[in-house]
């Protein structure tokens, strides 16, 4: 589906919108339940992602298609190669056998899982049988893509012996690896987390327990853009949402004040309040630990006619296309002066936007919502709109409650 979008009439906005659970503790939950009897999830996310990792875990054999779930790849290896009496295929989208699964696969055969390529080595489809498994010793690369530790922390409990990890050279993502034993802890799992090292006791059952999944804090990225892009006095209200939050993206809060826009943390919910005008020329962050709002911000800036340089944007090569290129290509439509290096971006200072530009979305969902709120600088078109189903179904009907116009073509 095409879209046409341009922004609400009155730039002044006042809005409240409820956005559905964190795709990231929905799909860790999930696979929780899925090893423990007794664990309820409330706000589970609506995402394609979770209801693709949902379905995943009640197979136990044959063809398991994940489409273009990246998290459920993963999560579903570790799952699966960890099951006894297992016995499946598991694949997903043209783009999904693009995408590098051998540091997961080796440190799970080093284990003693029963995994094999069917098709080109290191990529999926995989074909696991699951095993019994009793070492409890491996290592991995500290700098890899968080879901490919977290996917072995996740089944650790469940292991005879648990596991210690030992985690090789410098961390990133930290903060989506703490969300992945802060859950554990929650469910009464014993672990550790000290210098490089990652230890997770083994935890046959656990006590009834409800999890609640807070909401998104990457799908919230495309509000407070909004809301940097609109009028000073501007406010949007988001839940559910909470302080102390578990994801990384939260750090948005922080970062968003140097666009001009504060966050004020109430009773499950924050509010968006854009209180001056961006007084940088050019912003500088580490990503590292947040990388998925790097197009976001990226965005954000040309909007403003500001300049970023943004780093630690290494795994953002291996997504659901290559983001660094695909930011570079669609900013450079709108009139952007931008380069990439594999893992850096830098955008140069500039008051052109070109109107009436086609946003191109290659298969993913953040290229759609991280471009929408440039609406409220030029009208422009959005390609294959609906991608966004995959983490945030609802949002076109979010910007329509905020007076956006989308049209469908």
């Amino acid at each position: 589906m095409r879209l046409h979008l341009s922004g609400p009439s009155d730039k002044l906005l006042k809005e409240t919108i409820k956005i559905t659970g964190s795709k990231s503790e929905s799909n860790r939950s999930l696979l929780l339940s899925a090893l423990y009897d007794g664990i309820d999830i409330l706000n589970l996310s609506n995402s394609d992602d979770a209801q693709v990792m949902a379905r995943g875990l009640t197979k136990k054999s044959g063809t398991v298609d994940i489409h273009h779930a990246g998290t459920a790849m993963r999560f579903l290896t570790g799952y699966f190669a960890t099951l006894e009496g297992s016995d499946v295929v598991l694949t997903g989208s043209k783009r999904m056998t693009e995408r590098p699964i051998k540091i997961l696969v080796d440190a799970l055969k080093e284990l003693g899982a029963d995994i094999s390529y069917v098709d080109q080595e290191g990529y999926p489809p995989l074909k696991i049988k699951g095993n019994k498994i009793v070492k409890n010793k491996v290592s991995l690369p500290a700098n890899v893509s968080s879901q490919y530790i977290s996917s072995l922390l996740l089944v650790a409990p469940s292991l005879e012996n648990g596991l210690e990890l030992e985690l090789v050279g410098k961390i990133t993502s930290v903060p989506y690896i703490k969300m992945t034993l802060s859950l554990l802890e929650e469910i009464g799992v014993e672990t550790s987390f000290e210098k490089n090292t990652i230890a997770v006791g083994a935890t046959p059952t656990v006590a009834d327990t409800t999890l609640v999944v807070e909401s998104d804090w990457s799908s919230a990225s495309y509000f407070y853009s909004i809301v940097a892009l609109a009028e000073t006095g501007s406010e949007i209200t988001l839940s559910a949402y909470k302080k102390n939050s578990l994801q990384g993206d939260s750090v948005l809060s922080e970062i968003y004040r140097q666009f001009g826009v504060e966050t004020v943390f109430g009773d499950n919910q924050i509010r968006l309040k854009k209180v001056s005008e961006c007084r940088e020329s050019n912003i500088d962050l580490d990503l590292a630990n947040a990388p998925d709002i790097a197009q976001t911000i990226a965005v954000t800036c040309f909007g403003l006619g500001i300049g970023c340089y943004l780093t630690g944007l290494h795994t953002l090569k291996i997504k659901e296309t290559d983001r660094l290129e695909a930011l570079k290509t669609e900013l450079s439509k709108l009139g952007a002066n931008i380069s990439v290096t594999d893992k850096t971006l830098t955008l140069s200072a500039g008051d052109t936007i070109n109107s009436e530009v086609a946003i191109d979305t290659y298969n993913d969902h953040r290229m759609a919502m991280a471009f929408a709120p440039l609406a409220l600088k030029t009208s422009l078109f959005v390609n294959d709109a609906m991608v966004v189903s995959k983490s945030y179904p609802d949002f076109w009907e979010d910007m329509k409650t905020l007076q956006f116009k989308v049209e469908e073509l």
